[in-house]
């Protein structure tokens, strides 16, 4: 059965694509912070594995896994936590430049090195979640923007090269998604968070499963998913 490596898998988008995969019966492994929150994964979603590797210090990932039993087979790599914190240029920091750029450009560029040969042998999927941010920058987004500029050229170039390896490339770009990432934007825009107005996780999760299920003679690419209130 396919085998799916996953990233925030703990809230939103991540944690409804992990319990759908899971109810089909395909195999989930988790990405956790630590060994705490591996534990709260796993009660979480049921039958998963977890892995421990922490997105915010991608120089240690490859130490990290190499301290742990890995999957046999990998079917899809899929890119979903993420990490914000607005600001404008002239406020920002540099440790909250880092912050975004480690978790939402650095880590994932390393997880995808070290599970490349196992995505190779299976031709598998590499997904990474993007946003809307990805696509134009605007005001106090700057780091974030940033970030997610950068992966959208990282999944460019990775499906470039991995083309004649077999190995597919989606990018999928949504708008704001009900979730508590979009809570804590809400709070750092001083603005009333009204989850019905926003995207249930649902219909992003809906849009993952169909880019990895789609027959091999097809591949998405670019995926945009915009609020439909």
């Amino acid at each position: 059965m396919p085998t799916h490596v996953i990233t925030g898998a703990g809230s939103g988008i991540g944690a409804t694509v992990t319990r759908r995969l899971l109810e089909r019966g395909d195999e989930a492994v988790l990405l956790a912070r630590d060994a705490g929150r591996a534990k709260e994964l796993a009660g979480m979603h049921p039958g998963a594995r977890t892995l421990v590797g922490d997105l915010s210090n991608p120089d240690r990932l490859s130490w990290a896994l190499a301290q742990q039993s890995m999957p046999e087979r990998v079917d899809s790599l899929l890119h979903i936590a993420g990490v914000v914190e607005l600001g404008s240029v002239g406020d920002l920091t540099p440790k909250a430049w880092h912050f975004q750029l480690n978790a939402n450009l650095v880590a994932p560029a390393e997880l995808t090195r070290l599970f490349l040969p196992l995505l190779r042998v299976v031709q598998g999927h590499v997904l990474f979640v993007n946003s809307g941010a990805g696509l134009a920058a605007h005001a106090e987004w700057s780091a974030y923007a940033a970030s997610k500029h950068g992966l959208k050229a990282l999944a460019d170039s990775l499906r470039h090269e991995e083309h004649a390896n077999g190995v597919r490339v989606t990018s999928v770009y949504p708008g704001r998604t009900a979730s508590p990432m979009q809570a804590k934007v809400h709070q750092q825009e001083g603005k009333e968070y009204d989850p019905s107005r926003w995207i249930d996780p649902e219909s992003v999760a809906t849009t993952i499963l169909m880019a990895i299920d789609l027959p091999r003679d097809a591949e998405v690419n670019d995926l945009t998913v915009r609020p439909g209130r």
